[in-house]
């Protein structure tokens, strides 16, 4: 579907451009566009592969295994029948550690992986399981503690203060997870009550 999103918004900016003169404002845009992306890229990469290696060497340290005992209290309620133990337990904490560190970018091969386990422990058939969709919806919508990739942004671009949004991004996204986990714990009994319909 965004395939044809992105390609319909770029034949319009052809067409338009062309009929009111401006299609070589267009295809310099094009090409900036380009070359910011790309630069963009290289700025962002260093910091992910930072982070990204700080989470490995804390995977390996242990430390991962001690937030997993920090979470267990809070999340056993969310991922009901779930294995606390497991390996799907453990990825999924390391993806919530990586969303609370604002590592957006590395938090999506560790959600990957705690989906992976979770298929595997859980055995959902054709359709997912409650779990799986609280862990889609704590991904998504998480808290984040340090913005770490939109601080980094507006330190490229020029911020003074990369981290005055914090408390913007910690109320927003408490009230997003809030708003995620009830209206898919209320879908999830609608959905049990007809079943036993």
């Amino acid at each position: 579907m965004l395939k044809w999103i992105f390609a319909i918004m770029l034949t319009a900016s052809v067409i338009f451009g062309a009929a009111s003169g401006n299609i070589g404002e267009v295809s310099s845009a094009a090409l900036n566009s380009c070359v910011e992306a790309v630069d963009l890229f290289l700025y962002l990469l260093g910091g992910m592969c930072m982070w990204g290696g700080l989470m490995r060497v804390a995977e390996k340290s242990g430390l991962t295994d001690l937030l997993s005992e920090f979470f267990k209290p809070l999340l056993k309620h969310v991922f009901k029948g779930l294995d606390l133990n497991g390996k799907a337990f453990h990825a999924i904490c390391m993806n919530i550690t990586a969303n609370l560190l604002g590592l957006g970018n590395a938090a999506t091969p560790l959600g990957l992986e705690a989906m992976r386990r979770l298929e595997q422990e859980e055995r959902p058939g054709d359709t997912t399981s409650r779990n799986m969709i609280m862990f889609v919806v704590l991904n998504t919508a998480s808290i984040t503690l340090i913005p770490t990739t939109a601080a980094s942004l507006r330190i490229r671009h020029g911020s003074a203060e990369p981290m005055e949004i914090l408390p913007c991004v910690l109320i927003t996204s408490a009230c997003a997870l809030a708003a995620g986990l009830i209206s898919a714990a209320a879908l999830d009994n609608i959905s049990k009550r007809r079943k036993h319909k």
